[in-house]
């Protein structure tokens, strides 16, 4: 690959359009660009019982009114991503292993006819809706907080009814949960080789499904305590089914957390901030005030996002820009010479296998990632197949896809250079891609995706219900009806 530099885009481009400058801390992932100095508070003492005192006093109503439809859009989005990986081989695999061991059929598996027992379902349920990669991340920290907190929580409301307005509630107390813990620790637990989403979910799961239980400020603090000692998931499984079980693990860990605790099992008061605890044991950085400072008055939750793209977050700018270019300029696959991108080092760390074989490694690897975005325009769950994998277009295709990581590119950006068979030249920067809070997908557009990703398995006016079902979850007197609804009619 001949080496080359922004200039060289913006002379050589037929599409150049002039780059907006932005600060790290202007980026809301910009931290990621590099591991933080150690900078723990001065005061951790009490973090724990903080965390625990605002989960168990805080109510429904006092969420605002933008914080509860971000947690509608948050149970719109992860039951459609359970639904549609439901029938994946991954789930296949777990249900048939599972199924001798598991107790009564206490609760449903998504898209599923099998009922287990919550432990089972919650774990299922948290595997289906990450096998895609498809779920809601939270972007300062790449978290994937709904697959952990929404599937203890409705597996539980199938055996422990609750109200609509109140597994809404506990929904977002939840991801509140994971995601200033995994604040308080990231990027430098990250780096070390964690799966942040199987670390800091059981903390979720066990808030949400301790707050639907009623613990007590003290049984809240054992119920952290006790997630504290179960974090799951390295980044080395990534491309395999493991990564998936590592959500589902964290929905059973959290959940099998709170029901202990409900029953005055007991754990460390400081278990998260404690010298020999969580924090200082799992990460090299620790800032304590990222969990308690503004609780109930800023809310993480509300900087969810949802992807567009079935695959890694860090590779959506380079396919929102194969794309783009792609039906811009109407590109067959035989036009395109080489496709150059200039990307922050994350891309290739995470996303650089270059010959993927299975559908599962295809989502780690931006060669096949821009490849198939450029020849079907797209990029779901079908873009990432074992189909899509061995298509000879896209193989041939992403053997012209050159990476150049240059650690002043954003995470959340990327320029892309195609140079055409004709001699033109076509250049797209990418500042934030669509999914991203700057550029968010719509409720129309979470609707389309919910619709896609059901098909084939709820027939069309059921996959409506349930979207209208999830829409209106604060007016569910039970909200076991969620899980009910995404269960496919026995024929």
């Amino acid at each position: 690959m001949s080496p080359f530099n922004r200039r060289d885009f913006l002379k050589t481009s037929t599409a150049a359009v002039a780059a907006p400058t932005l600060s790290l801390a202007q980026s809301p992932s910009a931290h990621a660009q590099a591991p933080q100095p150690a900078t723990p508070n001065t005061s951790p003492h009490g973090v724990t019982h903080r965390l625990a005192r605002y989960v168990v006093q805080a109510r429904y109503e006092d969420l605002p009114v933008p914080v509860r439809h971000e947690g509608t859009r948050t149970l719109l989005n992860w039951v459609g991503v359970a639904v549609g990986g439901s029938h994946h081989e991954t789930i296949g695999c777990a249900v048939s292993a599972l199924a001798p061991f598991s107790g009564p059929g206490q609760a449903s598996l998504l898209g599923r006819h099998e009922r287990f027992d919550i432990m089972n379902a919650a774990f299922v349920n948290g595997v289906s809706s990450h096998v895609f990669d498809y779920d809601d991340t939270h972007l300062k920290t790449i978290i994937h907080p709904a697959g952990p907190v929404v599937s203890a929580i409705l597996a539980l409301s199938e055996y422990h009814p609750v109200s609509g307005k109140d597994f809404l509630n506990a929904l977002v107390l939840g991801v509140e949960t994971s995601c200033r813990i995994g604040n308080a620790v990231y990027p430098n637990h990250y780096d070390i080789g964690w799966h942040i989403t199987g670390t800091t979910g059981p903390f979720g799961a066990a808030a949400a499904a301790g707050k639907l239980l009623g613990l007590s400020e003290q049984q809240m603090v054992w119920a952290l305590g006790l997630a504290a000692s179960q974090p799951v998931g390295l980044r080395e499984s990534f491309g395999s089914m493991t990564k998936s079980f590592n959500p589902g693990r964290a929905a059973s860990n959290g959940l099998f957390a709170a029901l202990l605790a409900a029953k005055n099992f007991t754990s460390s008061d400081g278990m998260i901030e404690a010298k020999r605890g969580w924090a200082n044991t799992i990460s090299t950085k620790q800032d304590y005030r990222e969990i308690t400072e503004g609780l109930g008055q800023r809310y993480e939750a509300a900087l969810n996002t949802y992807k567009p793209f079935a695959c890694g977050i860090v590779i959506h700018p380079a396919i929102d820009a194969a794309i783009q270019l792609r039906n811009e300029y109407h590109l067959a696959p035989d036009q395109i010479v080489s496709i150059d991108l200039r990307a922050n080092p994350l891309v290739l760390e995470l996303t650089g296998k270059k010959t993927p074989t299975t559908g599962l490694e295809g989502k780690f690897s931006v060669y096949h990632a821009v490849a198939v975005a450029l020849v079907e325009g797209a990029a779901g769950e079908k873009q990432f197949s074992d189909r899509a994998v061995q298509d000879p277009r896209v193989v041939a295709l992403r053997q012209k896809v050159h990476v150049q990581v240059d650690p002043a590119v954003l995470p959340e950006q990327v320029d892309m250079l195609l140079v055409l068979a004709d001699g033109r030249k076509l250049y797209r920067h990418i500042a934030h891609a669509v999914g991203s809070l700057e550029v968010p997908m719509s409720d129309r557009q979470l609707e389309s995706k919910f619709m896609d990703l059901a098909e084939g398995i709820l027939p069309p006016d059921q996959i409506q219900r349930l979207m209208n079902t999830c829409w209106n979850v604060a007016d569910l007197p039970d909200a076991a009806a969620i899980a009910q609804a995404a269960v496919p009619a026995k024929t």
